[in-house]
């Protein structure tokens, strides 16, 4: 269907529309229009992905002076293909319908491991391996090698690439990786580097957060990206900790011991290059004199670069310019992280407090560390190194050195004598951890026009704006409009003999609350055909709780009604449950999975229709609180942005929660019930921050349950969702044609919905 968006023509590629999806649409051109940053929650299973791609791809096409680039930057690789597809489907009917080629190029970006075609390289599993390996054969260095020794592998699709690829545009239409795969072996061109050169030509660019908010990756694939750029954050519910993520550092003795061997192998390199080739080394050093921006060769970038863009403008300071004294530098700095590991309890410190004790034990000053990573990159190229996954620590080393000395607010270093796994055994262990997550998203609102953050479970909306420090024109949260009541929301507070539930740290030992909890997953497996996911709050007490039921023959008894799987920590454990599980499930034996909140399955695993009729969320998933990184988070959090601890928490708590539950709603011809069973539940300051689609079906009534009462509620329930329900149903009420869109009623509708926009 054609819509008209406040004036743009938006091609649709369905017959039927949601009214939320207009509503999304258009909420979603005011922040274009504005030339601003929006945060939009909408329910999963409403077609987010195709309204926010049908509206921008109107928007390319109608206004190409103001907006030249879509950046959709999405979580994981199915995500990924996910996207290109719907993308796919919208370019298709925009040809039927009009006759013509949409002038448009998409494509997904990956790591090499994932578009790799070499045959040898591509066989190995680990990224860093596949890294490695292909470094070996392209960098510049081993090509000018290669030119004059035969003997010397090269990458063939690599240089094909380079002696024909560059020249010629990629045919416009939609690349996904297995399209980009294929392309290169048509072509003879080697596809991650096709698609690396390619995006700056492409309107749409799919790919991972990483490539945008981790700046060591940024810095080689999004520097050139136009101003006139909307970029697209999908399921960015967990955004600031992968802000967070991207800028800190792990170091232990192991990696420090693999680090203190990869500098004396470099040290071992110098010397031969000394007495062979000196020259090469002098003119690196005249290179360095000059500035790191001359003197680096972003193709070849190895210690990738973390520096903002001033210091790079900067002269690498002398003591550090000499290859010798480089290494001499960084063994000394080795040496020093050593020291501080030999720890007997935790230690706390600012990156200030670490540098002036770098200055009085080690001599080391703060201006040649923060050239560590770059200085690092430039020496390996000069020599000209090929095996880089070996130089990894070291690399890790460097950026230690570089991160704490260039950001001197907004990180702490957090030394801890154990490790979590192994809380008995001494093992040191470094975090350089940054606690603002506006640090690595600052430089992404900065360079585009419309960045759009925006989820299934973003509420509190709030409170995003606080801790990305950024300033939304648009903020909304769309509810899910429905034929029939297919969410079925509860909060169960007590068990049939009235004990509490609860997983707070004083009652998650009490076997009558853990008893509770069992009797509640097994009277509801009674009743609920196929699947239940159960979540609890930690691996820890999952663990705990299981054992206490099988001591209590719980677990036979849910064994009596489903199949029992659960979460490991294991990814290879995990994956053979969750196959397993949705065997049972389409046999009709039915499954009951055990999982975890924050782990594998509450994030990227969909329940839907018969995978998922019931989620229960057993207890508030808070946070480890006497975690001395979290503690440090949040002291900074209160101090910076004014934050309460106490808000914080119950903020991640709660769209954690929202995750887990809403993996059982994946659309509007599925039905699920939720169930959040906690007494904490109940209170008003935690309710009120579930999202609005949750909400608007949590009737009083339901809110003060006992198991009974639950049970009870449920049964005629799933016997109403089980009758036939087809898309006659929903017509005109979740479902619109164009002419039911544009009728008054639905237009006044929508606009109410408009209203609730904050700016």
């Amino acid at each position: 269907m054609l819509l008209d968006v406040d004036g743009l023509k938006v091609y649709f590629p369905y017959d039927f529309i949601y009214p939320e999806q207009y509503s999304y649409m258009l909420d979603l051109k005011k922040a274009l229009d504005a030339k601003g940053h929006c945060l939009l929650e909408m329910p999963s299973g409403t077609g987010k992905t195709i309204s926010l791609l049908a509206l921008i791809v109107a928007y390319l096409k109608f206004f190409p002076q103001n907006l030249s680039k879509l950046i959709y930057c999405s979580r994981t690789i199915p995500e990924i293909e996910k996207v290109v597809e719907e993308l796919r489907k919208l370019l298709k009917y925009i040809k039927n319908e009009t006759g013509e080629t949409p002038n448009i190029l998409g494509l997904a970006m990956a790591s090499r491991r994932n578009l790799c075609i070499h045959p040898e390289v591509s066989k190995a599993r680990d990224g860093k391996v596949v890294d490695s390996g292909c470094h070996s054969l392209t960098a510049s260095y081993v090509r000018s090698r290669a030119q004059r020794d035969d003997s010397i592998p090269q990458c063939d699709y690599f240089e094909k690439f380079d002696l024909d690829g560059k020249e010629f545009p990629m045919p416009l239409g939609c690349y996904n990786l297995d399209d980009l795969r294929e392309y290169g072996r048509k072509k003879g061109f080697c596809p991650y580097f096709v698609a690396r050169h390619a995006i700056l030509q492409a309107n749409i660019v799919v790919y991972s957060y990483h490539y945008l908010l981790d700046p060591k990756i940024a810095e080689i694939v999004s520097k050139e990206m136009k101003k006139e750029t909307c970029v697209v954050f999908d399921e960015a519910h967990n955004i600031d900790n992968t802000c967070v993520d991207s800028m800190s550092i792990t170091i232990n003795r192991r990696v420090l011991d693999k680090a203190k061997t990869a500098v004396t192998n470099l040290q071992d390199h110098i010397q031969r290059i000394k007495s062979t080739d000196s020259n090469r080394l002098q003119e690196e050093y005249n290179r360095l004199v000059t500035g790191l921006r001359e003197a680096a060769n972003r193709t070849d970038v190895i210690a990738n670069p973390i520096l903002p863009n001033d210091i790079l403008e900067d002269q690498v300071p002398g003591n550090i310019r000499s290859a010798d004294f480089f290494i001499m530098f960084m063994k000394r700095l080795i040496d020093f992280i050593k020291m501080r590991l030999t720890v007997t309890h935790a230690v706390q410190e600012s990156p200030a407090g670490i540098l002036r004790d770098l200055k009085a034990r080690a001599f080391i000053d703060r201006k040649p560390l923060r050239f560590c990573s770059e200085r690092l990159s430039s020496i390996i190229r000069t020599l000209e190194l090929t095996d880089i996954a070996e130089l990894g620590p070291l690399v890790a080393v460097a950026q230690f050195a570089t991160l704490l000395s260039t950001y001197l607010q907004g990180f702490t270093v957090i030394i801890e004598p154990y490790e979590d796994k192994a809380p008995n055994v001494p093992n040191p262990i470094l975090y350089l951890r940054c606690l603002d997550s506006s640090i690595a998203i600052k430089p992404v609102f900065v360079k585009f026009q419309t960045v759009v953050i925006t989820s299934g479970t973003l509420s509190p909306l709030d409170m995003y704006p606080k801790i990305l420090d950024f300033h939304p024109v648009v903020i909304n949260s769309f509810t899910m409009t429905l034929a029939r009541p297919c969410i079925l929301p509860m909060i169960v507070t007590k068990g049939n003999d009235q004990v509490a539930m609860s997983s707070k740290f004083e009652s998650r030992d009490d076997p009558a609350v853990v008893r509770n909890y069992g009797k509640l997953l097994v009277e509801m497996a009674t009743i609920v055909p196929d699947g239940m996911v159960c979540f609890f709050t930690s691996y820890l007490y999952l663990e705990n709780v299981v054992a206490t039921w099988y001591d209590h023959a719980i677990i036979s008894d849910l064994q009596r009604h489903k199949l029992v799987f659960i979460e490991t920590q294991d990814d290879a454990e995990t994956s053979l449950a969750l196959l397993n599980y949705m065997k049972a499930c389409d046999k009709g034996r039915g499954a009951i999975l055990l999982a975890v909140a924050r782990g594998k399955v509450s994030e990227g695993i969909d329940f839907d229709h018969h995978y998922g009729r019931c989620v229960i969320m057993m207890g508030i998933p808070f946070m480890y609180t006497q975690s001395r990184i979290l503690k440090a988070r949040l002291e900074y959090l209160r101090d910076q942005f004014n934050i309460r601890e106490s808000d914080f928490l119950t903020f991640d708590a709660l769209r954690h929660a929202a995750q887990c539950v809403g993996r059982a709603m994946r659309g509007k011809t599925d039905y699920g019930i939720m169930i959040f069973a906690d007494k904490r539940f109940s209170r008003s300051d935690k309710r009120n921050k579930l999202p609005r689609w949750i909400q608007e079906h949590m009737v009083d009534s339901r809110c003060d349950l006992s198991t009974e009462e639950a049970v009870q509620i449920s049964r005629p329930w799933l016997k109403q969702m089980a009758q036939p329900f087809t898309r006659e149903d929903q017509l005109g009420i979740s479902l619109l044609t164009l002419e039911q869109l544009n009728s008054a009623e639905n237009v006044e509708k929508i606009q109410k919905r408009s209203q609730q926009v904050i700016y």
